[in-house]
């Protein structure tokens, strides 16, 4: 009833702006603006038929722009494709029709697919991210060697500080030594007693007493020395100590700016992952798997040219499938020639599987490159460094096609990543942030090196 009556007004208030109704079917060849006045005319039925004259005009006045735009609309000539000019409507028209379009609400803008990643932007982002977190483990080798000169550090300084306390108490020993030497000459005239012995008439206590003013002055003469050197020592105890007091402080900072370019990196790389979608995420680890799957390839392939070239058959650790990260059984260490220590250092990495990266970290929960073979092998009874870079520096070098279990590969040109390998060309490693320990392939990355612990 109400959609008739609004039918019946709206049509009357079209017929006004043409003027008197004629009856006949009514023409929409003409927009409603032609006459002054037609849209006020137009207001007022609308506000007749919207609550009974109780009317919201604002409300009102979007209803009326909703029916102008749909006559204007229906008012295009539909002429056989030859486009038909309408007049434009007067100023003061346009101006209501822009106030009332400001009240309609806006339609949800549709989801911009501009941006959607394609497979090579993938793969951008996956190196860019792959670079965030390789300077991230870079700064965390800077972290780990910052973190154990501030230990050393602080442990010279317990000792000085140790060693001080001790040169002061033989200070007071000796200064209470010469007092007493002072009060006894004082209570001999000014003389000690082997002195008044050399003045003596009797022959036997002359010769006593000269030997005994011998062993005074010598004993007085060790006692100065004695002294000048504690004071002399302590002195340097206390410059070593401000020394080792300062260099703590530039470890610290270092320390701290390492700390915060990790957090700035991994929050970085973690950011560019929230960005992707879902299904983008997932595609971006098989890209990680493929690049670490034809990196391996391309290793085994130039291991297998270069025994090829030395006359030498492929074979043996090059024939596993360890073309992608996992977390599954691995062999114990004791093929291709393990050492004992090398077969138990093997054994606790493995032990290691699926626990999460952490950098600084050296278990038992969670470890970073360098914490999980750096325990490994401590393990097996061996120290050694404590960093990836300190373990190329200071451990015994190999060459790549004799290692063997329990050997440690160093990773990238500035040694920033370590894993150990564990035969059948693959390795134990704690990848990165955000990965677990896994096994990977020994050839995943750029090899700058092998070391070997127990050579």
């Amino acid at each position: 009833m109400g959609n008739a009556r609004g039918s019946l007004f709206v049509t009357g208030a079209w017929e006004s702006t043409r003027g008197p109704s004629t009856g006949g079917p009514l023409s929409l060849r003409g927009p409603p603006w032609h006459h002054h006045g037609s849209a006020r005319k137009l207001l007022t039925v609308i506000q007749l038929v919207i609550g009974g004259g109780v009317v919201n005009r604002r409300r009102c006045a979007i209803a009326a722009l909703t029916v102008l735009t749909a006559l204007c609309a229906l008012a295009v000539p539909a002429s056989s494709g030859v486009a038909s000019a309408s007049p434009l409507p007067p100023s003061s028209s346009l101006s209501s029709l822009a106030a009332g379009a400001a009240l309609l609400p806006r339609a949800p803008e549709p989801p911009d697919r501009a941006g959607e990643s394609t497979e090579d932007s993938l793969d951008r982002v996956r190196v860019e991210i792959e670079g965030l977190y390789h300077q991230a483990v870079s700064a965390t080798d800077a972290y780990n060697l910052a973190e154990e000169e501030a230990e050393r550090q602080s442990a010279e300084i317990t000792a000085l500080a140790r060693r001080t306390a001790d040169g002061q108490k033989r200070i007071q020993e000796l200064k209470d030594r010469a007092g007493a030497t002072a009060r006894a000459q004082y209570r001999g005239g000014g003389l000690p007693a082997e002195a008044q012995l050399v003045l003596t008439d009797d022959p036997r206590l002359f010769l006593d007493g000269v030997d005994r003013v011998k062993q005074g002055m010598k004993a007085t003469k060790d006692l100065l020395r004695d002294l000048e050197r504690a004071q002399s020592e302590l002195k340097t105890y206390a410059q070593d100590a401000g020394a080792q007091w300062r260099a703590l402080e530039a470890t610290r900072l270092k320390r701290d700016k390492a700390k915060k370019e990790i957090t700035e990196k991994i929050a970085e790389a973690e950011g560019l992952e929230r960005r992707l979608e879902k299904k983008e995420r997932a595609r971006l680890l098989e890209l990680e798997r493929e690049a670490a799957q034809k990196a391996q390839a391309r290793w085994l392939e130039s291991r297998e040219r270069e025994r090829a070239a030395d006359g030498l058959t492929a074979g043996g650790d090059t024939t596993g499938d360890t073309t992608g990260d996992t977390t599954g059984e691995i062999a114990d260490g004791r093929e291709d020639g393990a050492s004992g220590q090398g077969a138990k250092a093997v054994k606790f990495a493995s032990a290691q599987l699926g626990k999460p990266y952490g950098w600084g970290d050296e278990g038992p929960g969670s470890y970073d490159c360098s914490g999980l073979t750096s325990q490994a092998w401590a393990s097996a009874g061996r120290t050694i460094p404590r960093t990836s870079q300190e373990q190329w520096r200071q451990l015994p070098k190999v060459a790549v096609e004799d290692m063997r279990p329990g050997d440690l590969i160093i990773y990238h040109a500035d040694a920033s990543h370590v894993g150990m390998y564990i035969g059948d060309g693959s390795i134990v490693h704690a990848p990165r942030p955000g990965r677990n320990v896994s096994v990977a392939g020994a050839g995943s990355m750029k090899i700058l090196g092998v070391v070997r612990p127990d050579k």
